[in-house]
């Protein structure tokens, strides 16, 4: 790294400023005992298809992956109820934030720094969560990987965000609880931040992020 400041936040939004387990949450109690393992399942498959779908050259909206991913999630855990597929696609669709997410931005905003979301996500996915959660007018920008139709973590996804911001790469901090996509950003130059939120084990060596934090409020006031 230089020592170039970071001149906006840029935020991965499902996992990192989104609950991706929100969803089933709001359901557990109709989804019984194996609610967590399905929860669990059924972001891994959503995860697993963009990057099996990508490595083939192919591309297909978050949104679709999303569904087709809850459906296998369904067949392998066959003890949630089918019945709630609907319920939980709604919620889904409206994820709750995490509680220190908007305070977060806003705290980022009043120091004069623009931020943004970098997501895989389609763009009505991510409108109806953005808006759901309150977090709209902290945001200067939501970028969508559909406007380049592949997936994290190639380069070109991360390219989007110097198009829109005119930066050089080591001018922007980038936030994300996925550690893969903590590399793909160190690879491409940002100044990647990881929200180690579970301690999970650091991977990647070789591509490490610039900070580890427990949790988003610990940006409010970090320079970097």
């Amino acid at each position: 790294m230089t020592n170039d400041t970071a001149k906006v936040f840029v935020f991965d939004a499902y996992g990192t400023l989104l609950d991706v387990h929100a969803a089933i949450a709001r359901h557990r109690a109709a989804a019984g005992p194996d609610a967590e393992r399905f929860s669990e399942l059924w972001r891994f498959k959503q995860l697993e298809y963009s990057w099996i779908l990508t490595l083939a050259g192919q591309y297909v909206d978050f949104w679709t992956l999303t569904q087709r991913a809850l459906d296998y999630a369904f067949a392998r855990v066959p003890s949630v109820d089918r019945a709630l597929r609907a319920k939980l696609l709604e919620a889904y669709h409206e994820l709750d934030a995490y509680p220190d997410a908007r305070a977060t931005l806003a705290a980022l905003k009043a120091r004069g720094l623009p931020t943004a979301i970098l997501s895989n996500g389609s763009p009505p996915m991510l409108d109806a969560a953005v808006k759901a959660s309150g977090m709209a007018p902290l945001l200067d920008a939501v970028l969508s990987v559909d406007a380049v139709r592949v997936y994290k973590p190639r380069p070109e996804v991360y390219a989007l965000v110097i198009a829109r911001f005119a930066l050089r790469p080591q001018e922007i901090a980038f936030v994300s609880s996925n550690r893969w996509d903590v590399m793909g950003a160190a690879t491409f130059g940002f100044r990647p931040l990881w929200v180690n939120r579970s301690g999970m084990p650091d991977e990647y060596a070789d591509r490490p992020p610039l900070r580890v934090v427990t949790d988003l409020s610990a940006l409010a006031t970090l320079e970097l």
